[in-house]
């Protein structure tokens, strides 16, 4: 009888994500002040600043409650959106806004140099990509709020988040958060999108919408 070897079932990169998360936030209970001076995103003109912070960024947190709503974030829509991209896409979406979003805190920060000495943690910039990403690939999702308790559509959802942003930060009302860091990654999401998806197709010379 021929031998068939069931394949492996392999984690969601979603899950990896999250793990990795965890173990960065463990490492920084551990030795805070080293993990931050080390991979947390400094300006690139401070003594602090090395060529991998705006990749490790992504990494750290400022405590429990931001790693915890991000990584139960990042699971509920990255999820569904590995699902709908694949894994390599969902890679390249994900560490792109990571990438957009630290681009954006440093340009905010060339402009206001009393902020360049302030590191920058989180996986925020990444998370908006993917809701943006989530709410242009099923933007009739029915989606239900914490708080408050309001349910409306991914679309809408996404619409509000980043509206909410763009005012928090132009207006400063929120300090200690990178709102412009979240709008860089969201654009990076969006503008993904609508490269994969939404831009028209040129097929024979007639141009195809996917």
């Amino acid at each position: 009888m021929p031998y068939y070897q069931e394949e492996r079932r392999q984690l969601p990169v979603t899950v990896h994500l999250i793990i990795l998360n965890v173990l960065f936030f463990l490492a920084s209970l551990a030795r805070e002040r080293f993990m931050i001076a080390n991979f947390a995103l400094f300006y690139p003109t401070t003594p602090w600043f090395k060529f991998w912070q705006p990749l490790s960024y992504m990494f750290m947190h400022g405590g429990w409650w931001h790693l915890f709503f991000n990584m139960y974030s990042l699971y509920i829509f990255g999820m569904a959106v590995e699902r709908s991209l694949g894994k390599n896409r969902f890679l390249i979406l994900y560490f792109l806004c990571g990438f957009g979003a630290a681009a954006a805190q440093l340009g905010v920060q060339a402009l206001q140099p009393a902020m360049q000495y302030v590191p920058t943690v989180g996986a925020s910039g990444c998370l908006y990509g993917v809701i943006v990403a989530f709410a242009m690939l099923f933007p009739q999702a029915r989606l239900t709020l914490i708080f408050p308790p309001v349910t409306l559509s991914a679309k809408w959802m996404a619409i509000i988040f980043i509206g909410i942003e763009l005012l928090t930060g132009i207006t400063g009302t929120q300090a200690g958060v990178a709102h412009f860091a979240h709008l860089g990654g969201a654009l990076v999401g969006w503008l993904l999108i609508w490269w994969w998806y939404k831009k028209p197709k040129k097929n024979n010379n007639n141009y195809v919408h996917y």
